[in-house]
């Protein structure tokens, strides 16, 4: 580094703060670290709040990692309201200024609601994953309302935990994030399990006399005991007005090291980094832990830091089912097995015009780096 780093403030203590807080003592930096959360818990598992979490009867630890070991300073339960870039200030919602030298921008995403009413329960935080076990234990009906991974998931929970479940869709659900093969054995494995699936164009939520539904752009109206809605992520990035970092869409674009400006990193679900697409988003529990990895090193060994080679990985566990998948997502027509068969557990392929290739194990334990080498992936 060109001038001495004494002070790095890592805002954010989610995947990406804690990945990027660890690197940057592992790449060498020894001064003063200081990490901000708003939550008031440790860092956590955000992928187990819609699977094990939602399942696991009276063992709530299933979101717990392991206590850090990068011995910074923790704030937690604390909110960054705004960063002077020119003072290199960290103001706090407390009135406390944090000086900096080096700072790392870890404040995620929070979930896109439908509306304001407050019967809309979302799952993005523990405390969401909590007030959700706490009603589930009920045996409430239940609408969810999107049809990716996460509504998906959350559906699964619902019916494990004894709810009469409906999945309100944009189309088949799945079928953008994995494709029609993918999707397919997915929504099988749904209505096998009892799920109802209404498909439709739009969906809004409305309160009537306390109570919220669901309005299909059809005019058709789902009721349910509980609705939760799974329709996309917003960056958390309000705090960085008047810095010029937050682009119209909210996100944070980095460079090829997950550097915003020099002396300044964005990690996690509100960096958009560069990919063979352009700038995007991947608000994956995978991709935050490469990009701290990656913007954390170049904070501190600067132009030699390797630059970020992602290499994509999409894992869920719903229905019965397991998928890892490594690879470009969504996959269209058959794969090839390359172990087991249709209907059981089973390791496939898609290959692409490019060269490329998707490789996906379904019910099937095979470790990731052997998962790598049959997309073709090097890492």
């Amino acid at each position: 580094m060109s001038t001495p780093v004494r002070r790095v403030v890592v805002v954010g203590n989610g995947i990406a703060g804690l990945t990027a807080a660890d690197t940057l003592r592992g790449a060498g930096f020894d001064g003063e670290l200081t990490v901000i959360g708003d939550e008031a818990h440790a860092a956590y598992s955000r992928p187990a709040l819609s699977k094990a979490l939602l399942l696991d009867g009276d063992d709530l630890s299933s979101h717990e990692l392991a206590p850090p070991t990068h011995g910074a300073a923790e704030l937690l339960g604390v909110r960054a309201t705004g960063l002077d870039v020119d003072r290199r200030l960290v103001r706090l919602d407390d009135g406390t200024e944090l000086p900096y030298d080096r700072v790392v921008l870890a404040t995620g995403s929070r979930a896109r609601r439908l509306s304001d009413a407050p019967g809309e329960f979302t799952l993005r935080g523990l405390d969401d994953a909590f007030a959700l076990r706490e009603r589930l234990a009920g045996r409430p009906s239940v609408v969810v309302v999107g049809g990716g991974p996460l509504g998906m998931e959350i559906a699964s929970g619902c019916l494990a935990s004894g709810c009469r479940v409906t999945l309100v869709s944009q189309g088949v659900p799945l079928i953008r994030q994995l494709g029609p093969h993918l999707a397919g054995v997915f929504v099988k494995a749904a209505l096998e399990r009892g799920l109802a699936i209404v498909e439709t164009g739009s969906a809004r939520l409305e309160d009537r006399a306390g109570e919220t539904r669901v309005v299909l752009d059809e005019g058709t109206v789902v009721e349910a005991g509980l609705v939760v809605s799974a329709v996309g992520d917003v960056p958390n990035t309000e705090w960085l007005a008047g810095t010029g970092l937050a682009g119209r869409d909210g996100a944070v674009r980095v460079d090829a090291r997950g550097l915003a400006r020099p002396g300044i990193a964005a990690v996690g679900d509100l960096a958009a980094f560069p990919t063979s697409g352009g700038p995007r988003r991947i608000p994956l529990w995978s991709s935050a832990i490469e990009q701290a990895k990656t913007a954390a090193a170049a904070l501190v060994r600067g132009e030699d830091a390797p630059p970020l080679r992602f290499q994509p990985y999409f894992w869920t566990e719903q229905f019965g089912l397991t998928l890892k998948a490594v690879g470009r997502l969504p996959v269209d027509g058959e794969p090839a097995y390359l172990e087991g068969a249709p209907g059981g557990p089973a390791l496939m392929r898609w290959s692409h015009g490019d060269g490329s290739g998707t490789a996906a194990a379904l019910n099937h334990r095979i470790p990731i780096p052997r998962l790598r080498r049959a997309s073709g992936e090097a890492g």
